[in-house]
């Protein structure tokens, strides 16, 4: 039996979860979850026992001075509750970690008594895959579920995907499997320009956490990074011909596919959004972008305060995304269409345009 002490009763709680690794592409997942927890200043109530997860040869512990005294933080998932507040507050629990090294069983069924105790309603897995979608283009995010009902009640597609998978994929189903609500939500990463921090992805990703819960959640500086970042992109592109060639055959490719979303159904729900967010603070125009441009040349790494520029890879010859392009789980896409026909992600990455 888990001993929660300290934490409250919850109220209608929603477990948010993400793992860094094989379905974290660009770092937007973990970084969602990282963004909440630091905006609604999340409190952590629990964390797993490392030594029971994690090959530290794999994922190393970090040594680090506090006041002249060296300890150690070992690489482990913590978890922790934020209230939001407003008319009709709601609580939520917050997983933030990395894919486990071992013992995936032992993990989830950690993570579902912990959900059991606290009340838990609905568990949503936040996850990034690599694909062939453009930067200049709104971040594709795709919610899945293995519960049918589901499916039709949220407007989510069931997943129908068969082959190897990560955490997120194997969580999702432990959870359908004990009769919690699960939902995961992907964002495709534009494979070219993969690493992190992706902040247009982390909006995105947040974006449609916030239809699909019913909360408003504060963006911060996220819309902000998230114009810098494709600024940045934009003009190592143009330095680029080939690279700028390609980009153009992914944008046709990606309007092409879009034009019936041209639809009422995607205008009123950009209106909803827009509508939601007409309140805004200081700064802020509708759909949480910040109205005061910043310095675009540079890409800000708000993890560690650093600043870093994106680096496209250059396209295989083609257009094509060859051999060794990573799928919606993370894995090898042996015959280069794209890695939309693995992993726990959609099928299709391009149905659901949910970034403002």
């Amino acid at each position: 039996m888990i001993e929660l002490e300290g934490v409250p009763e919850l109220i209608d709680p929603v477990m948010v979860a993400a793992f860094e690794g094989w379905n974290d592409a660009g770092d937007a997942a973990s970084t969602a979850v990282a963004h909440l927890d630091r905006e609604w200043k999340g409190e952590v109530f629990a964390a797993l026992d490392a030594e029971d997860y994690y090959d530290f040869q794999v994922n190393r512990p970090t040594v680090w001075l506090d006041g002249g005294v060296r300890k150690i933080t070992w690489p482990t998932t913590r978890l922790s509750v934020v209230r939001v507040g407003g008319e009709k507050p709601r609580d939520l629990v917050l997983v933030r970690g990395i894919e486990p090294s071992m013992r995936w069983r032992s993990f989830c069924n950690e993570i579902l008594a912990f959900a059991h105790e606290l009340g838990v309603e609905m568990v949503v897995i936040l996850g990034a895959l690599l694909g062939d979608t453009p930067h200049t283009r709104p971040v594709p995010v795709s919610g899945v579920t293995s519960d049918p009902d589901l499916a039709r009640t949220m407007d989510l597609e069931e997943t129908r995907y068969e082959g190897p998978t990560g955490i997120v994929g194997i969580l999702q189903e432990a959870c359908t499997h004990a009769g919690v609500p699960a939902v995961s939500l992907w964002a495709a990463v534009p494979h070219y320009v993969s690493q992190p921090p992706n902040p247009k992805a982390t909006l995105a990703l947040l974006n449609r956490l916030e239809d699909l819960i019913g909360l408003r959640i504060p963006l911060g500086e996220l819309p902000e990074d998230a114009r810098a970042w494709q600024v940045g992109v934009d003009q190592l592109a143009s330095e680029d011909s080939e690279v700028a060639e390609y980009v153009q055959t992914l944008e046709e490719a990606r309007d092409t596919a879009e034009l019936p979303e041209a639809s009422g159904e995607a205008i009123a729900r950009e209106f909803e959004r827009y509508l939601r967010r007409r309140d805004v603070g200081p700064g802020q125009g509708p759909g949480g972008h910040a109205t005061e441009s910043g310095d675009a040349s540079y890409l800000r790494d708000t993890s560690g305060g650093r600043t870093r520029s994106p680096k496209p890879l250059r396209p295989e010859s083609g257009g094509g995304t060859g051999p060794g392009r990573q799928s919606p789980a993370g894995q090898e896409d042996e015959d280069g269409d794209g890695g939309h026909d693995g992993g726990d992600g959609p099928q299709d990455s391009s149905e659901d345009s949910s970034e403002d």
